[in-house]
């Protein structure tokens, strides 16, 4: 699983005193964790799909954070921040591009906006950005 890999890599991060890597790799095994206790409450298991998703927020957040730091100039932090986006975008499965993403709509027989993006996030959750998606469906 996804998340022994995690575990494994936050270790090594950990012996060599690699800090921002460690620092990132765990807030997302937190966060893990806390959606695993909550959905063994509801009788639930968890898995690779649900990491995937919270790397995918925790790469918005750190974006956001990013830009705040840009803006005031704070040139050390953005390149941590970069540093941390890196690693984790690592363990995310290609994305699909742009043609790509068009094509799939193409192929669809109800391109209705709630059809199209059901069958992306059934199909593709954590392989595409569903902005993108939702902007290349308004688009077509």
């Amino acid at each position: 699983m996804l998340i022994d890999e995690l575990k494994a890599n936050n270790i090594k991060a950990m012996k060599e005193r690699d800090n921002v890597t460690r620092g990132v790799l765990s807030v997302v095994m937190s966060k893990y964790k806390l959606q695993e206790v909550e959905a063994k409450a509801a009788g639930k298991e968890i898995g690779d799909k649900e990491l995937l998703a919270i790397i995918q927020k925790t790469l918005k957040e750190l974006s956001d954070e990013k830009e705040g730091y840009v803006k005031v100039n704070n040139i050390e932090r953005v390149s941590d921040i970069a540093k941390q986006e890196e690693v984790l975008s690592s363990y995310l499965p290609k994305q699909l591009s742009e043609q790509e993403i068009r094509d799939i709509i193409n192929s669809l027989e109800d391109k209705s906006v709630p059809s199209v993006m059901k069958h992306f996030k059934m199909n593709y959750a954590g392989q595409v950005d569903m902005s993108l998606v939702n902007s290349v469906l308004r688009s077509l």
